[in-house]
């Protein structure tokens, strides 16, 4: 798959079938309206594409509330690449692109740029100014420019229309069991392995440390059943997202005890998935009291993973 972060560097593309949408997360929905593009394309002889942007429109508009990311752009590229997209155009979201009239939009990006012969978007894709453009424009603007326009029904799941929205409220409650059904995969925190306080592994619990990215959104404070994925190994974990308030005033970090492991990680990537929720972070009394919970967290997190 050609990656384009630049839309200078977008030049000569071959006929394209182009999915469009934010694709945070790259969810069950996200994955049927890629797949059907890339069906299409090759029913058609196309080149199969990707549009996104790499910042979420709506954090570039006055007065809304930050939307935190559920996956990192490397992430997005990767998972995007796996249903089998030859180009993803992930461009950065501007202000001059947020002040674009609809059909500026889809002339500049979809006929000028991208040579789209087919579009497939979402039941509810807006784009241009102040989101004035809808699916019957599109479709308009189709005829009027050359291409087809195909909009994909919503992917229902017990009822709910699977979007990020709904997952991102799964993962702030802590809800990481009922991830997987939307987002076709265990949740995960992903990043470089951090010196922390040392503290488990005087105590008997060592851990691989992993600094929490405000920008990101995350489970709550408490301790999680996890698989920790390392150099292409999928090791059994438990895992702690917090502040460590039995020991001092520390800024919210993850913390990984893996099973039966022993390398040094200090500097590593690695990806932690998250399964379940087993309680939450708790003030104890003294490093005596924690140092038996941990060692009961252990015992639960093992026994669920067969150990």
């Amino acid at each position: 798959m050609k990656i384009f972060e630049n839309l200078e560097e977008v030049k000569n593309i071959e006929p394209c079938c182009i999915a469009l949408g934010n694709f945070d997360g790259v969810h069950v929905g996200h994955q049927a309206l890629i797949k059907a593009a890339v069906e299409k394309a090759g029913e058609k002889g196309l080149k199969s594409a990707v549009f996104t942007f790499s910042t979420l429109p709506k954090n570039l508009i006055p007065g809304q509330k930050p939307v935190k990311n559920i996956i990192y752009q490397d992430e997005k590229a990767a998972l995007i690449e796996k249903l089998g997209v030859d180009y993803l155009f992930n461009i950065e979201f501007t202000k001059e692109i947020m002040m674009m009239e609809p059909e500026t939009y889809v002339k500049e990006f979809l006929v000028d740029r991208f040579n789209a012969r087919e579009v497939f978007c979402g039941f509810n894709h807006r784009f241009g100014h102040k989101a004035a453009g809808n699916d019957e424009l599109l479709k308009e603007l189709g005829k009027k420019y050359g291409f087809g326009v195909n909009q994909i029904a919503p992917v229902m799941i017990d009822g709910d229309v699977v979007s990020s929205t709904l997952i991102r409220g799964l993962i702030k409650a802590g809800d990481v069991d009922e991830c997987p059904k939307y987002l076709g995969r265990n949740y995960d925190i992903a990043g470089e392995v951090v010196v922390g306080n040392r503290l488990g592994k005087t105590i008997g619990f060592p851990t691989s440390n992993i600094m929490i990215d405000e920008t990101m959104v995350t489970p709550p404070n408490g301790v999680y059943i996890t698989y920790c994925l390392y150099n292409g190994v999928r090791y059994p974990s438990v895992t702690n997202v917090g502040v460590k308030p039995t020991i001092g005033t520390f800024k919210k970090n993850m913390e990984t005890h893996i099973f039966n492991f022993d390398k040094e990680l200090y500097g590593k990537y690695i990806k932690v998935e998250f399964v379940k929720m087993t309680r939450d972070e708790v003030k104890f009394g003294s490093v005596k009291e924690l140092s038996e919970q941990i060692a009961k967290d252990c015992r639960e997190a093992k026994e669920y993973h067969g150990l």
